[in-house]
């Protein structure tokens, strides 16, 4: 009882450290049973739902951290993940990193994390500088890898089909139909289109998925009201120069479904400073919804790609890949599906100002 009334004060906030040992008295459950399932390995081993789940909780309510040197020593294991992204800032890759990072920490991984700008060279010298830092696994944000690797490798929105890569999938049909389903329902016909840059992983994909579900509406869809994002920042003013080149082409629209949500605030941006206001002029849609989505004037609608979790699924698929033989791996990709979020930045169409529109 003594030692029971000790443990439960280091794990309630008392100076005791919380370690394995404190958190088996806790649970009164094996230190070995505990490692099992915080190590992703309880399956193997036949532990029941029930009690992966009262550690599971336990280690999160009394932030349990392992002895990951002592483990990885034992082991020789690093227990290290090497982790690529575009770069690092608010939008898609932060968001995405941020559930990565979540379930590497809890797990007891180290992680590195490379950015590489699109930047051949970088992404080409990159897995090996990761490879020699004894990486076990590398996760691929929008990150073209184009080697075969010796380890196993999890890619959002990489679309690579080889043996060792599972890739995290949003449906990108879906997220076309949320879309221009509700633009058509509102209304709008001429509809401007913002694609993603060529070097972007879901530009291609996204746009087979427009094309597909504007026919299927009943939409036309005008070349001379599709842009292409050309700016490799991942700043707003990309999407402020693709809006200005659709004015200047003369061309009357009542929306624009832009790639993504920064590419939609620079949209707003631009329209506002030329006289357009959103949505009574224009209505504009969004793809992502990252954190300034919301405060946005107007709050964007968009479409929302579940960024922290597909982090969370890429990380967890992963650790599982490393816990398990290859005959265990997910075939391929794991398809995550897509939400809608309406708020102010669409409403019926009017027609806007025709001066506004710079016909050559």
């Amino acid at each position: 009882m003594a030692e029971k009334k000790s443990a439960e004060k280091g794990l309630s906030g008392g100076k005791e450290k919380t370690d394995l040992k404190t958190l088996a008295r806790h649970l009164d459950i094996s230190q070995t049973t505990i490692s099992r399932v915080l190590n992703g390995t309880a399956a193997r081993y036949r532990i029941s739902e029930a009690t992966q789940q009262r550690v599971l909780e336990a280690a999160r309510k009394f932030n349990y951290q392992a002895n990951v040197l002592a483990s990885s020593l034992r082991s020789k294991r690093s227990r290290t993940i090497g982790v690529m992204v575009p770069e690092i800032s608010e939008g898609y890759s932060s968001a995405v990193l941020s559930g990565i990072e979540d379930e590497l920490l809890f797990a007891g991984y180290f992680y590195f994390v490379v950015s590489h700008r699109h930047r051949t060279e970088l992404l080409r010298q990159y897995p090996s500088l990761l490879l020699s830092r004894a990486v076990e696994g590398i996760i691929a944000i929008d990150s073209d890898i184009q080697a075969d690797l010796s380890v196993p490798v999890v890619a959002v929105s990489g679309h690579r089909n080889r043996p060792s890569v599972v890739n995290i999938e949003l449906d990108h049909q879906l997220a076309a139909h949320h879309a221009l389903e509700h633009l058509k329902q509102l209304g709008h016909r001429r509809i401007a289109f913002i694609k993603g840059q060529t070097f972007s992983s879901d530009t291609r994909s996204r746009w087979r998925a427009i094309c597909k579900v504007a026919a299927e509406l009943g939409l036309e869809i005008d070349p001379q009201l599709v842009v292409q994002l050309q700016d490799d920042g991942p700043g707003v003013d990309s999407g402020r120069t693709a809006t200005a080149a659709l004015l200047e082409r003369g061309q009357l629209f009542t929306a624009i479904f832009a790639f993504n949500d920064l590419a939609a605030i620079g949209a707003i941006t631009l329209l506002r400073e030329t006289g357009l206001e959103v949505p009574r002029h224009i209505s504009v849609v969004g793809f992502d919804d990252i954190l300034g989505a919301a405060t946005n004037n107007p709050p964007l609608t968009t479409v929302r790609q579940p960024l922290k979790e597909m982090g969370r699924v890429a990380a967890k698929t992963l650790l599982h890949m490393l816990q398990s033989s290859k005959d265990g791996w997910p075939k391929h990709s794991i398809r995550i599906l897509p939400g809608f979020v309406e708020r102010h930045s669409t409403a019926p169409p009017a027609v806007p100002p025709r001066n506004a529109f710079h016909s050559n």
